[in-house]
């Protein structure tokens, strides 16, 4: 008996069981909590000279735009912003009053109405050629079709200049080796904006194919083998089961292409000034010319917000167009 007491007392002795579970079971959604705000700040302090980058080469030349465009504000007449004068929406409704501003209105519409549909007709085209028609030599063609998307705008402008010049140019030695007298393509008003429109094509195209041909490889090979086996064609494979099936990508491709488009600036402005009588000034050298020739920031502002809510408006109905065919 006096055995067994002895062997029970130290069990009695030792009471409760430690705190020591029940604060590691409390302890757990704790640490989980600072965890979380841990990384929360971990990411923000990671982020932190991005966001001060794009506050203050972004973010507040937007909103000082913004602001101009509602006053009188020019290089030539007020020597600091805050003695700008606020004229409401007088800038804007002279906007569309100047015969030149709605000029290069409607020229950067010809420009995009025209150039978009060319650019990804041809680089579609291109895409399925490549992959599909094409074995040896693939990777050569699709480097020289891309070649131009990533070399200097500047310097392809320069190039094409000097190959439409009406006397020394290289389309003018052709024209010459067979008799003719080569048109004075950028001197022509009729001619200069469809000169930049093959251009811009030219060079765009190699930018749609690759992404088109990433498209094209994500598309199943059963999907195709299916097709011939059900007696399809080439056009009715392109028509029937390689176009839809790009839709997404056909999308993403033609918003960037005409985005691209409306911002127009480097061709005209290395080529033709805007020149011959207006017929290739787009909106964006307008208001190049409006901001850094004539010192008219506040006018040149609202054209940078109309041309923005025109950017927005066309981005928005394509998506909605184009979006809605795809489910």
């Amino acid at each position: 008996m006096s055995s067994t007491a002895d062997t029970a007392a130290p069990a009695a002795t030792q009471g409760p069981p430690a705190p020591v579970s029940r604060g590691g079971r409390g302890a757990g959604p704790a640490r989980r909590g600072g965890s979380v705000r841990t990384h929360h700040l971990a990411g923000w302090l990671f982020s932190t000279p991005f966001l001060v980058l794009f506050a203050v080469f972004m973010a507040l030349p937007i909103v000082a735009t913004l602001l101009m465009s509602f006053t009188d504000f020019g290089l030539a007449n007020v020597t600091h912003p805050f003695d700008a004068k606020f004229i409401g929406l007088d800038n804007y409704v002279n906007l569309f009053q100047d015969d030149k501003f709605l000029k290069s209105l409607f020229n950067t519409g010809y420009f995009v109405v025209v150039g978009v549909p060319v650019t990804i007709t041809a680089g579609l085209l291109v895409a399925v050629l490549l992959n599909n028609g094409i074995d040896r030599a693939r990777t050569f063609f699709r480097v020289g079709f891309y070649a131009p998307v990533v070399t200097t705008i500047v310097a392809v402008a320069v190039v094409w200049r000097f190959v439409l010049d009406p006397s020394d140019g290289l389309v003018a030695g052709l024209f010459d080796a067979v008799g003719l007298t080569s048109p004075d393509f950028l001197g022509n008003e009729h001619l200069a904006m469809p000169s930049m429109i093959a251009m811009a094509v030219w060079r765009n195209v190699g930018n749609v194919m690759v992404l088109l041909i990433a498209g094209l490889q994500a598309i199943p090979q059963e999907v195709r083998e299916a097709a011939k086996l059900d007696g399809a064609g080439a056009f009715q494979e392109l028509r029937r089961i390689t176009v839809p099936l790009l839709r997404p990508t056909l999308l993403y491709s033609t918003v960037i292409t005409t985005i691209g488009f409306l911002n127009v600036f480097e061709e005209p402005f290395v080529m033709t000034q805007g020149g011959p009588n207006n017929s290739t000034l787009t909106v964006s050298l307008d208001m190049y010319k409006e901001g850094f020739n004539f010192f008219h920031m506040g006018y040149a502002s609202a054209m940078a917000y109309v041309l923005f809510i025109v950017i927005m408006a066309i981005t928005v109905l394509q998506l909605r167009l184009l979006k809605d065919n795809t489910k």
